[in-house]
Parts: C-alpha cells; sequence; structure tokens
C-alpha cells in the first residue's frame, strides 16, 4: 500500500459486476487516502448497486454511487461519470474496468505517470505489458484491433483499446467529452485520440491485463463494428478539420 499526497477519483462504469464490485472498490481504497470511487451502475439487477450503496455507507466520504436506470452502454456511463469527477475537482480521474482485470495496485504508477502528462494510459503492449488469462483469439482479436486503430489515425499509441487511465482534469475537460458518443472499445479509442488531437501528452504504462474470474464479458459484435468504423470517422474528421457526427452511427 502506497499513500499518495494526489487526490484521486476512480470512476468504475458497472453492469452486473457483484461478484467483483467489492474487491475492486476495496483494493482502490488500499492505495491511500486520497483515493475516492464513483461506481457508475446501469441499473444492474443483479444487485450491484445495492452492494455498492452498501460500500458507500460503510466508507464514508471515499465511495460515491451514481445510479442510472437501465443499461445505456460503457461510453454514456463514463461521461455521467466523468462529469461528476470533474465536479469534485480532484488532482486526477482515473477510470478502469469493474470486472478486476485492472489490478488496482497499479493505480499508483499511473497517477505517478500522469504528473508529467496529459493522459497515462495503462499499456498491454508495451514492454513489460502482457495479458493473461485470454485464449489465444482473444489476444490476436485485441492486439490487431489496437494495430488496426493505430495505423488507421497514425497515432503513436501501442494499446488504444486499453480501458486504464489517468487523466489531468483539465485533458479531460478539454477533450469535450459531452460530445463523445461511440461506446465500447470505441469509447476507449476517441477519447485518447481527442487528447493526442488536442496537443497533450499521452504516455503508456505497462500494466498486466487478467481476464475476469466472475461475471460475463460484455464484449459484442457491435462494439467491435463501431470500434473498426470508428477510427475512419476519425480520421476523416481530421482530414475535414471539422468533429464527424459519430452520434449518427448505428449498429
Amino acid at each position: 500500500m502506497s499513500d499518495s499526497p494526489s487526490s484521486v477519483v476512480v470512476v468504475v462504469p458497472t453492469y452486473n459486476e457483484r461478484p467483483n464490485i467489492e474487491a475492486l472498490v476495496l483494493g482502490v481504497l488500499a492505495q491511500g487516502a486520497g483515493y475516492r470511487v464513483l461506481v457508475v451502475d446501469d441499473g444492474s439487477p443483479d444487485g450491484t448497486g445495492e452492494l455498492a450503496d452498501a460500500l458507500a455507507a460503510a466508507y464514508p466520504g471515499r465511495i460515491e454511487v451514481l445510479h442510472r436506470t437501465e443499461k445505456r452502454g460503457l461510453g454514456p456511463a463514463y461521461i455521467a461519470g466523468f462529469n461528476r469527477a470533474l465536479e469534485l475537482a480532484p488532482d486526477f480521474i482515473a477510470q478502469m474496468d469493474a470486472d478486476l482485470s485492472h489490478d488496482p495496485d497499479a493505480l499508483p504508477l499511473l497517477v505517478s505517470a500522469a504528473h508529467d502528462a496529459g493522459l497515462a494510459l495503462g499499456s498491454r503492449y508495451v514492454p513489460g505489458g502482457r495479458v493473461v488469462g485470454w485464449p489465444t483469439w482473444r489476444r490476436a482479436l485485441s492486439r490487431l484491433g489496437g494495430t488496426y486503430a493505430r495505423l488507421v489515425l497514425g497515432v503513436p499509441v501501442a494499446d488504444l483499446t486499453s480501458g486504464f487511465k489517468v487523466w489531468r482534469p483539465a485533458t479531460l475537460a478539454g477533450i469535450g467529452i459531452d460530445c463523445l458518443r461511440s461506446d465500447g472499445y470505441g469509447f476507449t479509442i476517441e477519447a485518447t485520440w481527442r487528447a493526442l488531437r488536442r496537443g497533450d501528452r499521452v504516455v503508456e504504462v505497462p500494466i498486466v491485463f487478467a481476464d475476469r474470474i466472475a461475471g460475463a464479458s460484455k464484449l459484442s459484435r457491435r462494439i467491435v463494428a463501431e470500434a473498426a468504423l470508428l477510427v475512419w470517422a476519425l480520421r476523416w474528421e481530421k482530414a475535414l478539420g471539422s468533429r464527424v457526427p459519430v452520434s449518427e452511427m448505428r449498429f
């Protein structure tokens, strides 16, 4: 455990993550007194939101739960959480998955890197990073997706689909989060792309990504297809010098 002098709000979207949420939240709080958790629950029928409420009552001032009435996707959940996190005015805002694929013990490393960058990104595909527990086809899909996005967009980021990030609030506010309309992999790509396009420094920190033990993956064909088309929309946006209406993309 390490105490950090910085204040960090960690945004965690949830949908049916009851078996994982307590271990994740306690792992984040263990990183130091400056860490707080903001759970954004999309009306999980398995009681994830209720368990998060109980944890918030047990750790007053360190856990907050934002309840949404229905499952509306990862992107909208993050937008709601980011807007609330910006209101809390911490030194840093983190995002991570609720399924324990992202190790809370890696948070201080990303926070440290974000002191000198607009965005610190937990990367599976830089030296020292790796994936544990995924079948061969899933590892290949992830690597192919990241390489495809990097080549289409022409950016020097090895893991554009990573959802483990620490933002400086000014960078997050500056990318126009309310205008982000993609979801899943697409959302993580678009947010990082907009930071790069703003001219913010993005650094990659090696992480070990572990496959979930409990619960079901939210990956779908729609999410993969949206991400594949999104990168071309972003490339066209750069060429045209204006924002492409990604919100009109439907699958």
